[in-house]
């Protein structure tokens, strides 16, 4: 019986919860409960009942881009970001922006991939949680996400910078662009004219 009080309490939890993580799945069960803990999320795998998305990291959802969730802090930026905007018409995989010490690059995630990039803490900022279909992720808005092309070093359309410039708040760009090396500022700024 105590078996299924801790398998029901996990399913709901994965029920109220978007996103979980195998600590939070633990502590149901206790603290010496870590094998347990492996064998319900076995299960629940293998019954197709919740997804992994990356190590330690599991929903009950198919939505690739929930991945954001698993290296926080962190946010969907870059080509996702500039989609999201609606000023990138192009396909693109969800590029997520991390501070944590990860690996980076492609990873496979619910049959799609991922792309993991690093980000300095120092720049972490300029993203909010944006209504996407069922979900609220956090996307850089459109001046980080410009910092961030340039940054990165991404290569822009003219008709994406030119839409950029109409929609970029310069006020905000001038205050973000404030923690970067000067010689880096003057980059950005002279784009944006």
């Amino acid at each position: 019986m105590g078996k299924r009080k801790h398998l029901d309490k996990i399913e709901d939890l994965f029920k109220r919860s978007v996103v979980l993580d195998f600590k939070s799945i633990q502590r149901i069960i206790g603290v010496n409960g870590k094998n347990y803990a492996k064998l319900l999320i076995n299960n629940l795998l293998k019954k197709g009942k919740i997804n992994r998305l990356a190590k330690g990291c599991y929903t009950s959802h198919n939505e690739i881009s929930l991945t954001v969730f698993c290296f926080k802090p962190s946010y969907i930026g870059l080509q996702s970001a500039l989609s999201y905007h609606k000023l990138w018409d192009q396909a693109t995989i969800p590029i997520i922006l991390t501070t944590r010490k990860v690996r980076t690059g492609i990873r496979k995630v619910l049959g799609g991939n991922v792309y993991i990039r690093r980000l300095n803490k120092k720049k972490f900022f300029g993203f909010e949680y944006s209504k996407e279909g069922e979900y609220y992720l956090p996307y850089s808005d459109i001046e980080k996400t410009f910092i961030d092309m340039f940054l990165y070093r991404q290569k822009m359309s003219k008709e994406t910078s030119l839409e950029i410039k109409k929609r970029i708040d310069r006020r905000k760009l001038k205050n973000y662009i404030k923690a970067y090396p000067k010689r880096f500022q003057k980059i950005v700024l002279k784009k944006l004219e």
